[in-house]
């Protein structure tokens, strides 16, 4: 029996060694010496009301953003859409953001256009940069109908056409005539479109391919329904040249519009990946080579999104639906396995290209990609996404303000108010490298020992089950010092012993983000106003 214990004892101490061997000489590792972390926040959700002061709220609240560490903002899709009262995902004229009085006003859902720009040159001083929303796979709202020849496709395999070519109407007729050829000249008809899925002739709701020479559905989409190119409205087809060059076209002008720095690509699966690579190249080569771009790509499993990384020749980053999907399912779950968190997501396979989340505006409460995270379950996946080294994090709006409408009413912040907490430590403390304590199936958590800029470093601790601590290794400069919780969930202070460790508590359910209290910025805390429609 002694000699068993000598053995685990020795086998524990081994443990605890290799931890404190791996943290030696931290400065000769290239985690030393890292520029600032980044971070975005997608700027907008589904409810925001439809009063066109978005921009202007954005404007005052600018600065509130930059001191809880947001970098850039994602604006929501900015072009003139359908109707002053919807997102812009009803794109109806790129080249009006909110300039000319088209589809029953001038301003957008947002605003006008000169409350854009006011935005952008706010932005542009604080130093936050601007990822523009961009709907390139489809049109809505189109002026007028048109006749032309299609055939009926089988929705859930869209491969099998139902008819033979037949003449049907749609509205695929594009004048723009609140903007004239102000910008662009181009005019768009039933050639320049793949797919509608409204016959106006007989009244009847259907998905048509549209019949021609050269005509057909991309082949480089997703092969969801046999073939995912058609999604809604009238579908862009980009095998024509004149799309092709009225898209090229827009994307140097609204960089000369506004001051850009990157592109979301919108509806990513449904058009065609050798346009949207070569939109990123020529973006690059005209604009700016340092321009960042992200397609949104939804799949929930990570395999076919490396392959549109692959076939975009690792241009872009996606969002990581994967890992999205997991949180909601591991918070709906009682006693999931933390360690598993990051299995078969993006972030695990390729972390340069994984633009990590936890909500958006197609995932909250009543959208149609729906996944629900419980209430305390937010605060973990955050932690997860924010204080870790992988993946880019982006938070959302709607968590961060609250959320308007939808079918449970209006929602308070996420997070108990803290996101910006979370925020804010991943600016000041989330630096150097990284140690995991991935050992208990309901309480995981991990250290960053920080670098040489940022040396306080941190120590995370999360729990989906009862209260626990945990016993890591943050260094034995910090020796003697007091370490609390940036959330202040847990009231208790940590002295790190002479041997650089501490005993990290956390709550049940819960997640605390452990640093030590005379750490630079610690008077930063606390002071974010999330009342954003007080402007």
């Amino acid at each position: 029996m002694r000699a068993f214990l000598r053995c685990g004892t020795s086998r524990k101490r081994s443990k605890w060694d290799e931890i404190e061997h791996e943290a030696e000489r931290l400065e000769l590792l290239p985690s030393w010496d890292t520029p600032d972390n980044v971070l975005m926040m997608q700027a907008f959700e589904w409810h925001v009301p439809a009063d066109q002061r978005h921009w202007r709220r954005l404007d005052k609240v600018l600065p509130d953003l930059k001191d809880a560490g947001v970098d850039t903002i994602l604006l929501p899709p900015g072009c003139k859409a359908m109707s002053p009262s919807t997102n812009g995902y009803d794109i109806y004229d790129l080249y009006d953001l909110g300039e000319f009085d088209q589809k029953g006003s001038r301003a957008t859902k947002w605003g006008t256009k000169e409350e854009l720009l006011a935005l952008s040159l706010t932005a542009q001083k604080l130093g936050i940069g601007i990822y523009w929303d961009a709907v390139l796979n489809h049109k809505a709202a189109a002026d007028y109908t048109e006749r032309f020849k299609a055939v009926k496709v089988d929705p859930q395999e869209r491969n099998i056409e139902l008819s033979k070519p037949e003449e049907i109407e749609g509205w695929v007729g594009y004048e723009f005539p609140g903007r004239g050829e102000k910008y662009s000249s181009m005019k768009y008809h039933w050639y320049h479109f793949s797919g509608i899925d409204y016959n106006a002739l007989e009244n009847k709701n259907a998905i048509y391919k549209i019949s021609g020479p050269g005509k057909g559905f991309a082949q480089d989409v997703s092969k969801e329904n046999g073939n995912y190119d058609y999604l809604m409205f009238a579908d862009l087809d980009y095998s024509n040249q004149d799309v092709r060059q009225d898209v090229l076209h827009w994307g140097e002008w609204i960089a000369q519009q506004l001051p850009l720095s990157g592109i979301r690509l919108d509806a990513a699966k449904h058009y065609s990946s050798r346009f949207q690579k070569d939109f990123v190249e020529h973006m690059k080569r005209t604009v700016g080579a340092d321009w960042t771009f992200i397609g949104e790509y939804w799949k929930g499993s990570p395999g076919e999104l490396i392959d549109y990384l692959q076939r975009m020749d690792r241009l872009v980053s996606v969002f990581d639906v994967p890992l999205v999907y997991r949180f909601s399912r591991f918070s709906q779950t009682e006693g999931a396995d933390l360690r598993r968190i990051f299995d078969e997501t993006l972030v695990r396979y390729e972390p340069q290209h994984a633009v990590t989340f936890v909500a958006n505006h197609d995932t909250q409460p009543g959208q149609s990609l729906e996944a629900p995270i419980t209430a305390y379950f937010k605060s973990l996946a955050y932690a997860l996404i924010l204080l870790r080294r992988e993946g880019q994090p982006s938070i959302f709006y709607g968590d961060l303000y609250g959320i308007t409408g939808g079918p449970n009413g209006p929602l308070p912040p996420s997070c108990g108010g803290k996101l910006p907490h979370l925020a804010l430590a991943r600016k000041l403390y989330a630096y150097g490298e990284q140690r995991d304590y991935f050992d208990r199936r309901n309480c995981i958590g991990f250290v960053r020992y920080g670098n040489s800029r940022h040396r306080s470093g941190l120590a995370c601790v999360l729990s989906n089950g009862a209260a626990s601590n945990k016993r890591m290794f943050v260094g034995k400069q910090h020796a003697g010092e007091r370490w609390t919780d940036v959330l202040e969930w847990s009231s208790e202070t940590v002295v790190i012993d002479n041997q650089g460790y501490g005993i990290f508590p956390v709550l049940a359910m819960s997640v605390s983000v452990w640093v030590n209290d005379r750490a630079d910025g610690r008077d930063r805390f606390g002071h974010f106003d999330a009342n954003i429609y007080k402007y």
